[in-house]
């Protein structure tokens, strides 16, 4: 079964995956690495801008889904019951 993540840990996984991916272009521009190095940190960095954009997505339909219930949401005028 499928491990349901929470909205902070989302926000950790996609702050971590950020920077992860920072690191590797700043690694990837010094152009120190080999050819099979620089091939796996590529790999890598795929994958992790693959996760930030699911991530973006998911933030995305979550607002997107707040905004469509509060335009449904109805005010009613608040009654005193002790009246």
């Amino acid at each position: 079964m499928a491990k349901k993540t929470s909205d902070s840990e989302t926000q950790l996984d996609f702050e971590a995956s950020l920077k992860e991916l920072e690191e590797l272009v700043e690694k990837m521009e010094q152009g120190d690495l080999t050819l099979e190095q620089s091939l796996k940190d590529f790999e890598r960095g795929v994958a992790l801008t693959r996760a930030c954009q699911q991530a973006l997505r998911e933030a995305e339909q979550k607002v997107q889904i707040l905004a469509d219930k509060s335009d449904q949401a109805e005010l009613s005028p608040f009654e005193d019951k002790e009246a």
